[in-house]
């Protein structure tokens, strides 16, 4: 294993370390608990929270910021960072119009998310509500589903909806209307390698690739073998519309993201065949993005999101948002 770190123990430490040092003007660190948060805490608006295991970069802490997170809570890696961690986030970011949890649909993350909410209510008067991502269209079992690349979708749009000052509720009913839009599918043409693991977590053939991962190096629901660009992008298209179908004219926000392995060159490439099956199908692609956003470590592959837009998404997609993975400029 080659990974340029120091040591595997150090590793969340030091990436958090590095990333404050890079962008003070956005962020800042709580160093005892691997928070990072918007340098400037603004106390009347709603405050937003979200995070997870580490080895997604930018995820989460790539997205704190003015109209997106407020905190991110990094755990160790593909760990969810523990009770006491999230509880210090709630604290340190309440706000007077209460806070949101973002959770994706891992059992560690919600356990120790809804068990510092639970902390904060009772000890400390805390309003908190709390939304579940699940959009990965690999897990059958809706209830199962885990929260992927879509969270992004939800941080942005239920960001926006706090930064104009709504209420925690209608901040909670929007992240909602966007996790009921979303779905997600992913592939990848090798295993991710966690550093203190040493070794891929899965072993894929030369001319294998897997279908349906998750992003904690999780393998997928079936093997195929390698096949073009085209053929990839029909075979994950296929499946997210079919668990969401689309009507001719609907609008998307498409997503093409990397899972840490895979040059852009490849990722354009994969996202220029999406956009054809979508034309194809009448479905109108209102914004496109393509980049590495939800990671797993050095995992080779990339996942496709699609969210349907009506009016009050599309605004809100469009909003100013200033954070070191994602800006969105005011428009005129």
């Amino acid at each position: 294993m080659k990974k340029v770190i120091n040591s595997t123990e150090a590793v969340v430490r030091e990436l958090c370390g590095g990333m404050v040092k890079a962008y003070p003007d956005l962020i800042s660190l709580d160093e005892d608990h691997s928070i990072i948060s918007r340098k400037e805490l603004n106390v009347n608006k709603v405050s937003l929270i979200s995070g997870g295991g580490s080895g997604h970069e930018p995820a989460h802490a790539g997205f704190v910021g003015k109209g997106m997170l407020d905190a991110a809570v990094c755990g160790d890696v593909f760990a969810s960072p523990s009770i006491m961690q999230v509880y210090h986030a709630i604290l340190q970011t309440a706000s007077d119009k209460g806070t949101l949890l973002i959770i994706k649909n891992y059992t560690g993350d919600m356990l120790n998310f809804e068990g510092a909410a639970a902390m904060a209510i009772e000890d400390d008067g805390v309003r908190i509500e709390s939304v579940c991502v699940n959009d990965d269209v690999a897990i059958t079992d809706i209830a199962e589903r885990r929260g992927v690349a879509g969270t992004l979708f939800v941080h942005k749009i239920a960001g926006a909806l706090a930064e104009e000052g709504a209420s925690l509720q209608e901040v909670k009913a929007v992240a909602e209307k966007v996790i009921k839009s979303i779905r997600t599918m992913g592939f990848a043409l090798t295993s991710c390698t966690v550093p203190a693991r040493g070794n891929p977590t899965f072993d894929l053939g030369e001319g294998e690739i897997e279908i349906g991962v998750g992003i904690h190096g999780e393998a997928g629901i079936f093997r195929r073998e390698m096949a073009t660009a085209s053929v990839i992008a029909q075979e994950i298209v296929d499946r997210i519309v079919t668990d969401l179908p689309y009507n001719a004219d609907d609008e998307v926000a498409l997503l093409v993201n990397g899972l840490g392995g895979t040059p852009i060159q490849e990722l354009f490439i994969l996202n220029n065949e999406v956009e054809k099956i979508l034309r194809r199908r009448d479905v109108r692609v209102y914004k496109t993005m393509v980049g590495n956003y939800m990671t797993s470590i050095d995992m080779a592959g990339a996942s496709v999101t699609l969210l349907k837009l009506d009016g009050e998404l599309k605004r809100l997609l469009d909003a100013p948002a200033d954070t070191i993975a994602w800006k969105t400029c005011p428009k005129g």
